[in-house]
């Protein structure tokens, strides 16, 4: 469904160009959770944002191939990439607060994406929509949360409603970025929950960003490790922890142990099969 070959992103400026994300290769299928994972400043979330076209100068999106279910969208229109994003494609963003206006309700946010997506939707019809789109994120009370406004929600709560928009729009494949490291425990696998629901029910593709290694080894199907905008690693979660690159590694290495000693951590920079340039 989502083709990506030789992807990079550069930010040109007055004191140089930045690499952001450096010939990166990906595919994500129907039913697939594809974890991204790595660093602050490893390019995870530009990848993300350069599938949905929202690279804004100085940044330059360029690649051998950037498709989505055929259509190749480098070259698409932008009226025509404004109708696939939400539709086709969703993103959820880490922390909903950024994501929702603070002075409307949510429910006539709800409505209103409803409305832009499908013109013909009547005041009526969307506002039922909006609610068995709160329910189906497992929000106990759609019609308390309906009419609440966002600063009246937790952090969970908010996210569920970010996912509830995108999801009901129906999109093919959704982008989540770091969707719950703003969240505690218990309220993150509760989220994870409703991923997992929504792709199984529906068959969505899911890109998963995070850079909570074990998280994205226990939920998604395949793992993908990045570094200085360079892929580092790709292979099954089921086999994450017997990586073979050193970053990986040294990633893996880097987790917080509770029940004995770590061990001694590789040293990257001395080991030989280190191919990275420190950037």
């Amino acid at each position: 469904m989502l083709h990506i070959d030789n992807l990079r992103v550069d930010f040109h400026t007055d004191t140089g160009t930045v690499h952001a994300v450096r010939g990166l290769s990906l595919r994500v299928a129907r039913g697939e959770r594809v974890g991204i994972v790595g660093e602050s400043g490893s390019g995870k979330s530009m990848t993300g944002r350069a599938v949905l076209r929202l690279i804004r100068p100085p940044g330059v999106v360029t690649a051998d191939r950037l498709s989505f279910d055929g259509t190749d969208l480098l070259t698409l229109p932008e009226a025509e990439m404004r109708r696939l994003r939400g539709r086709r494609i969703g993103m959820v963003l880490q922390d909903p607060k950024y994501s929702l206006n603070p002075v409307m309700t949510i429910g006539r946010q709800l409505t209103e994406a409803f409305r832009t997506a499908d013109p013909a939707l009547g005041r009526r019809a969307a506002r039922a929509k909006a609610l068995e789109a709160l329910a189906r994120v497992r929000i106990h009370d759609p019609e308390r949360v309906y009419d609440a406004h966002p600063h009246e929600l937790s952090g969970g709560m908010g996210q569920r409603v970010m996912i509830a928009m995108m999801v009901a729009l129906g999109p093919d494949l959704l982008i989540a970025d770091e969707p719950t490291s703003a969240l505690d425990v218990t309220v993150q696998m509760q989220v994870l929950a409703i991923l997992d629901d929504l792709v199984r029910e529906t068959g969505m593709g899911l890109m998963f960003i995070s850079h909570d290694l074990n998280l994205v080894a226990s939920f998604c199907d395949r793992v993908v490790v990045m570094f200085a905008g360079r892929v580092m690693e790709e292979c099954a979660a089921a086999d994450l922890h017997a990586a073979r690159h050193p970053y990986t590694r040294g990633l893996l290495a880097a987790l917080p142990v509770l029940d004995g000693p770590r061990g001694d951590l590789p040293v990257l920079a001395r080991d030989p099969a280190w191919t990275g340039d420190g950037a």
